[in-house]
C-alpha cells in the first residue's frame, strides 16, 4: 500500500530530487532550508561500507573528534574509584562511581549517553555486557573509553566526539551537527568524520571502503552523496 505524503512532507520534498547524487555542500543547503522542525535538527550521516562486519577482521570501531563540535549536550558517566573518581567529577562527568554505579546500572538505572571506565573497573563490568552492550555504551579500549586518563577522556567527550561502530549490515551512523551550524561547520565535521573512517578501514578491505553515504535531518529525507569526490578530498 503506498502511503500519502502529508503537506509539511509534499511541502518539504517540492523540487528536491532524492534520488540524485549531491555535491556536499548543496546537499546541506538543502538540508538546511527543509529543516523546518520546531526543534533544531540534528545532521546525521550514513556511511555503506564495504565490509563484511562478522568476520573479527573486518569491523570498524573508533572514535573521532569533530572540530566545530556536536551541537549536543551528552551525559557522560565513569565507572572510577578514588582518585580517578574525583578527577572525573572535576572534569565534568555527570555520573561517577565504581561498585556502587555497577549495581544501580544493573537495576536499569542508565542515565548517561556515553560510558568510560578505568581498567581497574572492567572485571566488574563484565557482568554489565547484557545491559550496556546492546545500546552501544559498553567501555572499549580501541574507543578509548576504557583508560587510566579519565579527566582527558571526558573533556574530550564533552568537546564533541562521535564514535564510528559499523552494525550488522555494514552502515556507520553519526551526526555532524544541527541545523543550525553553517554549511562550512558542518562540512568542516563531515570531513573529519570521513578522515577518520578511512583510517579505520581494514587492512582486508582491497577496493573502496565506502559504497554509499547519505545526509539527512532529524525530521528530513535522506540525500546521497558524492562521496567518491569527497572521499579524495579527504585524502
Amino acid at each position: 500500500m503506498v502511503m500519502k505524503k502529508s503537506k509539511r512532507i509534499r511541502a518539504r520534498d517540492e523540487g528536491v530530487d532524492l534520488y540524485k547524487s549531491y555535491a556536499l555542500p548543496e546537499a546541506l543547503n538543502l538540508i538546511k532550508e527543509r529543516a523546518t522542525a520546531k526543534f533544531d535538527e540534528t545532521v546525521e550521516v550514513v556511511f555503506s561500507c564495504a565490509i563484511d562486519p562478522q568476520k573479527g577482521d573486518q569491523n570498524i570501531r573508533g572514535m573521532v573528534s569533530l572540530p566545530q563540535g556536536t551541537g549536543k549536550s551528552i551525559r557522560v558517566a565513569v565507572f572510577a574509584e578514588g582518585e580517578q573518581a574525583r578527577e572525573a567529577q572535576e572534569a565534568g562527568a555527570e555520573v561517577v562511581g565504581g561498585s556502587d554505579l555497577v549495581e544501580e546500572v544493573q537495576k536499569g538505572n542508565i542515565d548517561f549517553d556515553l560510558c568510560i571506565a578505568t581498567p581497574a573497573m572492567m572485571s566488574q563490568l563484565s557482568k554489565l555486557g547484557k545491559v550496556l552492550g546492546p545500546k552501544g555504551l559498553m567501555p572499549n579500549p580501541k574507543l578509548g573509553t576504557v583508560t587510566l586518563n579519565v579527566a582527558s577522556a571526558v573533556l574530550a567527550a564533552k568537546r564533541g566526539q562521535v564514535s564510528l561502530r559499523a552494525d550488522k549490515a555494514g552502515l556507520i551512523h553519526a551526526f555532524i551537527g544541527k541545523s543550525s551550524f553553517s554549511v562550512e561547520a558542518l562540512e568542516e565535521n563531515f570531513s573529519a568524520l570521513l578522515t577518520g573512517l578511512l583510517n579505520l578501514k581494514p587492512s582486508g578491505i582491497k577496493g573502496d571502503l565506502i559504497k554509499r553515504a547519505y545526509v539527512s535531518s532529524t525530521m528530513g529525507f535522506a540525500l546521497p552523496l558524492e562521496i567518491a569526490s569527497e572521499a579524495r578530498k579527504s585524502q
